[in-house]
Formats: structure tokens, C-alpha cells, sequence
């Protein structure tokens, strides 16, 4: 079993669709003007408007911002690359959340926040497992 999807409610597909091709990911020819969808490595992100995900979900209305108490992580090979992608992320938009820095376990990492607050670490972990190599 792996994870295939993840998707995440945005406020705005058009704006979110635009921040995240400008950071250099590909739409897939399976987007339409409800959802669009990336390739990224083994897992596709979904982006689907956010009330239309809490209806899909059958779920009470909730936030469509702020902490959801779920990051998403993408590993790099260096801490440069990881100073270089997070620099690239808040040139197109992000919001810086926490610096790139050394962090206890080893690593380097930082987090910013997309255009709906969901929050991505780039981080470089020199112990990562081959299910979690290093991407680009």
C-alpha cells in the first residue's frame, strides 16, 4: 500500500494552480477547471477548492486557513539546496515561516506556507531512508 494523493483545499485553484507552477511544477494533463493536479515523484498533490473538498469530505464547514496540524516535506541533498528552494518559494509568494537553520536531529530545514497557510518543510536530512531520497 502507498499514499497516491494528497490533496489540499485552496481558497482560490486559479491563484494556488499559478503559485505552484511558478516554483516549476508541471500541471497534468488530468487538471480541469475544478482541480488540478502535479506529479510529484510517486504521490500526485490534488488542489480543489476548499468548500468543495469539506462537501466531498462530508464534513462540518471549517477554517480555510491557519495551522491544520499537518506539513507536507520535500528533502533536498544539501543545505544550500534547501537555503536555494525555500528562497525560490517565497520569490513567487510563500510566506516565510521558520528560517532554514540547523535543526537537533542533524538535519537543516524551514518552513514556509503557501498561499492558503498549508505548511511545506525543505529540509535536508542526512539520515533519510531511500523511501525519502533526496528530490529535485
Amino acid at each position: 500500500m502507498h499514499l497516491s494523493v494528497v490533496t489540499l483545499g485552496v481558497s482560490d485553484l486559479l491563484r494556488s494552480t499559478a503559485f505552484y507552477e511558478a516554483v516549476g511544477w508541471q500541471r497534468l494533463d488530468a487538471s480541469s477547471e475544478q482541480i488540478t493536479f502535479f506529479q510529484l515523484g510517486a504521490v500526485v498533490l490534488g488542489l480543489f477548492g476548499h468548500d468543495e473538498l469539506v462537501e466531498d469530505a462530508a464534513q462540518p464547514h471549517a477554517p480555510a486557513s491557519g495551522f491544520r496540524g499537518v506539513t507536507l516535506a520535500i528533502n533536498f541533498s544539501s543545505p544550500a539546496e534547501v537555503d536555494r528552494v525555500v528562497a525560490e518559494f517565497v520569490a513567487v509568494g510563500a510566506r516565510m515561516v521558520k528560517q532554514p537553520t540547523l535543526v537537533e536531529w542533524g538535519g537543516y530545514s524551514g518552513y514556509i506556507a503557501d498561499p492558503d497557510g498549508h505548511l511545506w518543510e525543505i529540509a535536508f536530512n542526512p539520515y533519510s531512508p531511500e523511501w525519502a531520497a533526496p528530490q529535485r
